[in-house]
């Protein structure tokens, strides 16, 4: 849900953004064509060992007081009752929290179909105004590595915004976690009100998705 006003006035005169400009640029042709050292390269990955369940890893070498402390140092410490028999981490992303210093927190809770507002907008947002969000979710079984949030977002079909933010690496534990973004603010003016469509998706280093939400928000002159 980034947004800014010079992406919006690039749209209203048919200008590309910098951020799509760069983009062209990463995909160029050269880019996307592999070079010998790439695919030398590709016969020097490591090839990694089957994932262990998180349980047995904490439980092989228990009675070795050095491997238990460095687990701890590695890991933290780690509820077993939310650890599993299997090695797939599980991540329940529980609500989505909009901060901004011109109203009441608005908390908005995941729904388990992934459709949050089927018949209207999820959320309303004023113009210009600047807002944080804030993710509350939980982690269970194991370890869930490089945990990010990718967000793209439409107006009227054209695509105006995409965001990937790395949210980090997290053990097993009962107590929620909880990422605060850094602060935004929305666009202002008359292109930038209306109604939006956006997708947000939760995936790890392996591409494992743990929430994919479509959804609609509008941005208008007041927060009502």
């Amino acid at each position: 849900m980034a947004l800014d006003d010079e992406k919006n006035e690039g749209e209203a005169s048919g200008e590309t953004s910098e951020k799509e400009i760069g983009l062209s640029r990463q995909n160029s042709q050269s880019s996307l064509s592999p070079t010998e050292d790439d695919e030398d390269d590709e016969d020097k990955k490591l090839q990694l060992g089957p994932m262990i369940a998180l349980k047995e890893q904490l439980e092989k070498d228990k009675d070795d007081e050095s491997l238990r402390r460095w687990k701890e140092q590695l890991l933290g410490v780690v509820d077993l009752e939310d650890v599993g028999e299997t090695p797939d981490p599980v991540v329940k992303i529980l609500e989505l929290t909009i901060r901004s210093p011109d109203r009441e927190e608005m908390v908005l809770t995941i729904p388990e179909d992934g459709l949050p507002n089927p018949k209207g907008p999820w959320f309303t947002i004023k113009e210009g105004s600047k807002y944080t969000l804030v993710f509350n979710f939980r982690v269970t079984n194991n370890i869930v590595s490089g945990l990010r949030y990718n967000n793209t977002v439409w107006k009227t079909g054209v695509k105006v915004d995409s965001t990937k933010a790395m949210l980090g690496t997290f053990s097993p534990q009962a107590e929620p976690y909880q990422r605060v973004m850094p602060e935004e603010t929305t666009p202002s003016g008359m292109f930038a009100r209306g109604s939006y469509s956006a997708r947000t998706k939760f995936v790890d280093d392996d591409n494992k998705c743990y929430l994919e939400i479509n959804y609609t928000f509008d941005i208008r002159k007041s927060w009502q």
